[in-house]
């Protein structure tokens, strides 16, 4: 009867040390995921910036005005006079 007692005392006391060790490498895990997690969502914010910015710049870039400028500016077009212009009908 002791030897049974010793070897059921024996393993509970693995079944402890292998949760306490679970417990463990868990909140290590836990703490390595929501680092992370932080450092994703900075990078997120910080692309969301960069994205917008872009798009500012896109819209800049795209304005009609401005095209217009350098297409007079540069390129030396003009826009066509209604004498210059062709209606052709099908």
């Amino acid at each position: 009867m002791r030897l049974a007692a010793v070897l059921v005392l024996f393993v509970l006391l693995i079944a402890v040390l292998a949760s306490a060790s679970a417990v463990v490498y868990v909140r290590q895990q836990n703490r390595v995921g929501f680092a992370e997690l932080a450092r994703l969502g900075v990078e997120r914010d910080d692309l969301n910036f960069e994205y917008g910015r872009l798009q500012l710049e896109q819209a800049t870039w795209a304005d009609n005005n401005r095209i217009d400028q350098i297409a007079r500016e540069k390129l030396g077009m003009l826009a066509p006079t209604p004498a210059t212009t062709v209606v052709i009908k099908r």
